[in-house]
């Protein structure tokens, strides 16, 4: 069972209009009391370090790196410096000899993650999900939302999981508003800066929409991977990196009905 969480809340969630794949408003529903927490730009911003360094694999060195070379300093009198030689002269295992041992070696033993809490990482979770209502925080990440889209986040009605096509996709999401999205991303994509370009990472994509469905199941997750930068979730796989890319929430989402009713579910929120 799911513990609630008790807190007084900063705003009531109010209600959202549900769309249906013509675009037309077919339904009201009102929001889970998550979305009405407030938004603890900290919590997030540190749940995203905690996330970022946890996928860093720890680097060392062999212990025995520049160490293998068997050689004795030949002391005073030949006019050479005191360091490890072998018989022909040549100077090993010191760190300022060609093939010694490296001074300072970076060392496995190095902490990189910085560990958090598990209830503090859902609380970030939580804030970074009543940021997708609050259409500042949209805004202000650079999303194109239309003006006749006043009440975030969207909502759309579980028909949309069926869709199996990216044009049927598109077509859904042109007359709803947020095609301008989509375009925003692919319009912005830029080659990147640096060496990275060439290390397998050679394009920038800014973030788009982020569709949270019921089920990683649904055909419509195939069609969301042509979108540039759009990513899709479950209730069950959601993550800070997705919620708040960067540490910056506030990004644009879509749900489906009946994913918003299992949020409410998995992050139960008691009034205080």
């Amino acid at each position: 069972m799911v513990k609630a969480y008790i807190t007084p809340l900063l705003r009531e969630p109010g209600e959202v209009p549900v769309y249906n794949l013509d675009g037309s408003i077919v339904d009201k529903v009102r929001l889970p009391n998550v979305f009405g927490l407030p938004v603890r730009i900290d919590v997030i911003r540190r749940a995203v370090h905690s996330a970022l360094t946890a996928r860093i694999q720890p680097k060392g060195r062999d212990p025995l790196a520049g160490k293998r070379r068997c050689g004795e300093s030949w002391g005073i009198g030949y006019g050479l410096a005191r360091v490890p030689r072998l018989d022909n002269g040549r100077a090993v295992f010191a760190p300022n000899v060609v093939g010694g041992r490296r001074q300072f070696a970076p060392s496995p033993l190095k902490k990189i993650h910085e560990e958090i809490n598990r209830k503090e990482m859902r609380l970030a979770i939580m804030s970074a999900l009543a940021a997708t209502a609050i259409r500042d925080f949209v805004i202000k990440r650079g999303h194109h939302v239309p003006p006749h889209i006043t009440q975030l986040p969207v909502v759309v009605v579980d028909d949309f999981e069926n869709i199996k096509r990216t044009k049927e996709l598109r077509q859904v999401l042109e007359k709803i508003g947020l095609w301008s999205d989509i375009l925003r991303a692919a319009e912005k994509t830029r080659i990147r800066a640096g060496k990275g370009k060439m290390r397998g990472r050679r394009y920038v994509t800014p973030k788009s929409i982020l569709f949270i469905v019921s089920s990683l199941e649904s055909s419509v997750i195939n069609a969301i991977k042509n979108l540039p930068g759009s990513d899709y979730a479950t209730p069950f796989t959601l993550n800070i990196l997705t919620l708040a890319p960067g540490g910056h929430p506030g990004r644009l989402t879509v749900f489906t009905r009946s994913a918003l009713s299992k949020i409410a579910e998995l992050y139960p929120v008691i009034k205080a």
